[in-house]
């Protein structure tokens, strides 16, 4: 049995949940591999402890993948998530806002710099014809209740958090989702998983173990609706109809097989420049790998 340290960068998201899910299920077991999960705020942090070699597994958001190409000891192994089904803007219950041109002068809520959620806030400032000063990025973290407090105390206009918040605060009258991330970007790789450049040269069958652990527990996932919700209801403590609604919306997202894209891919490469994380679009070819993906 192979023992990992795996890390990712926001404990209650539904887009990790599979390690919970496949943990408790006994399904990482079964693929040979255990492990231990770490759970910080955000992409940063994610990568930092991942430079410090705390970390062997990564799961994280594709607009990480700068990291690696900035030097970061790591490579992409697996594109485990495609458009960005997760991510919605959510804005107060008694906000102003009707639809996306709205949002124009507003202050956006975003995880962390260089992040996902900040690149989805430029994409709509673009597509919107927005110069960049018409919007205002502020720092909420990656976890529900600060991104909740900081929208209900008029922090923030709006956050860029996971749907289901919104849904959840409509229930509760304190807040909606105005429209789903996905209205933005169609090809895209949301989320990848990263092994470090010192677990793939020690010990790649480890790292084989935990794609084809990550893989099944996404296909029982698919298969086994009734329960995986009752599961993330114990983390989330959404409502039933909003965690139902959270998996129906989500589950779509999550690839099969790992395979990047290469539309996606360029998609990518083009979020870094939006990011100011680099000046020119890098080769991503050179930052990821199939080898490790389970075999059909």
């Amino acid at each position: 049995m192979d023992h990992l340290r795996v890390g990712d960068p926001s404990v209650n998201s539904f887009s990790f949940l599979a390690l919970a899910v496949g943990l408790e299920k006994g399904i990482f077991q079964k693929a040979g591999v255990d492990f231990e999960r770490i759970s910080v705020s955000g992409s940063a942090k994610l990568h930092q402890a991942m430079i410090a070699g705390s970390l062997d597994i990564a799961v994280g958001a594709g607009t990480d993948m700068a990291f690696a190409v900035k030097g970061a000891p790591e490579i992409a192994v697996a594109a485990m998530a495609g458009p960005p089904l997760l991510f919605g803007f959510v804005v107060r219950y008694d906000a102003p806002y009707k639809k996306a041109s709205d949002l124009k002068g507003a202050r956006f809520g975003i995880s962390t710099g260089g992040s996902l959620t900040e690149w989805l806030v430029l994409r709509l400032a673009s597509q919107q014809g927005w110069k960049r000063d018409d919007v205002t990025l502020i720092t909420v973290g990656a976890d529900t209740p600060g991104q909740i407090a900081a929208l209900v105390t008029n922090q923030v206009d709006t956050t860029v958090s996971a749907s289901a918040m919104g849904m959840q605060l409509a229930e509760d009258k304190r807040g909606r989702l105005l429209f789903p991330a996905s209205d933005l970007v169609h090809d895209f790789i949301m989320h990848v998983i990263f092994a470090s450049n010192d677990i793939v040269e020690k010990d790649p069958e480890a790292v084989r173990h935990f794609l084809k652990g990550w893989f099944d527990t996404i296909a029982w996932m698919r298969q086994n609706r009734a329960e995986t919700v009752t599961i993330s209801r114990g983390r989330t403590h959404y409502t039933q109809p909003v965690e139902e609604g959270e998996y129906d919306l989500v589950m779509p997202m999550f690839s099969d097989d790992g395979k990047f894209v290469p539309s996606a891919v360029k998609v990518m490469q083009t979020s870094f420049v939006d990011l100011k994380i680099l000046d020119t679009e890098p080769d991503l070819t050179k930052y990821y790998t199939e080898k490790f993906l389970p075999k059909k």
